[in-house]
């Protein structure tokens, strides 16, 4: 009785954290609805530069056996978590330090993590409404098969992919706590993720030394994963390789974030600093 108890009362804060953030986002209008229409310009963007690059792209796409679009589809939807794991923690504790709100939080009988978790709860749950938005276009007006998905293995691999680049996210909100400015470190991690990772095109189109750096950060393996699951279905076995990578980043990235992160809190209560930005 006392779990289910405390299984409510998790759920409660979350769904208030949520219910929150809605409605703040909500009273921007404008930026509320622009954000749809970007989605729509970007993906049939996409769609028409792919018909400029098929016939280049068709040497480095025979592993995906796929043009060009279906590829790059795959990779922005994809991104959407990506970036989400890494940006909610920092951009959400900067909110929160700015407004004055974090330490009044912190001094609640509400535990740490579930604070930092429900921070981000709506930029997951907006994340995900756009993964389901770019593929059901890509599938109903642009033609992108998608019938071959194998769904346990997409799954398995976006869990892994949320949690490792969460964790980086989580280091960079200590950042924010300790120095109230963590944004320069996470926006040179991204940019470098997506040249190297292949967003954009597939890693093979790189010179040997940077397909060998590509291979030290997460987002290489979780694209090339989520492809070949989505547009060839391949299953959790097929992808025993590049899981058990994604799964390396996370042993290693979870406990040090988490320290990072209590450091960091810890750090800014002794300095009287959490209530200033």
């Amino acid at each position: 009785m006392v779990k289910a108890n405390g299984i409510t009362l998790f759920l409660r804060k979350a769904w208030a954290f949520i219910r929150r953030d809605f409605l703040i986002q909500a009273s921007y209008r404008m930026s509320f609805f622009t954000q749809w229409i970007g989605l729509f310009i970007s993906i049939f963007t996409l769609y028409y530069i792919s018909k400029l690059v098929d016939a280049r792209a068709s040497s480095y796409l025979a592993g995906y056996g796929v043009t060009y679009f279906p590829f790059v589809l795959v990779g922005i939807a994809a991104t959407s978590y990506i970036g989400t794991s890494m940006n909610s923690f920092s951009s959400n504790v900067t909110r929160e330090i700015w407004s004055g709100t974090l330490e009044a939080m912190l001094a609640t009988p509400t535990s740490l993590s579930t604070i930092i978790f429900s921070l981000a709860l709506y930029n997951f749950i907006q994340a995900t409404i756009n993964v389901l938005l770019y593929l059901l276009l890509g599938c109903l007006l642009l033609k992108v098969d998608l019938s071959q998905m194998n769904i346990l293995a997409t799954t398995v691999v976006l869990i892994l992919t949320v949690i490792s680049f969460s964790s980086i996210g989580l280091m960079a909100a200590s950042l924010v706590v300790v120095f109230k400015k963590g944004d320069p470190i996470l926006w040179a991690f991204s940019n470098i993720s997506w040249f190297l990772g292949g967003v954009y095109y597939p890693i093979t189109v790189f010179p040997q030394f940077l397909q060998t750096i590509a291979h030290f950060i997460p987002v290489t393996y979780s694209l090339r994963a989520l492809r070949l699951a989505i547009l060839k279905g391949y299953t959790v076995g097929v992808l025993k390789q590049d899981i058990a990578a994604l799964a390396v980043f996370c042993l290693i990235l979870v406990p040090l974030s988490i320290l990072v992160f209590r450091w960091a809190i810890k750090k800014a209560k002794q300095s009287g600093s959490l209530a200033f930005y």
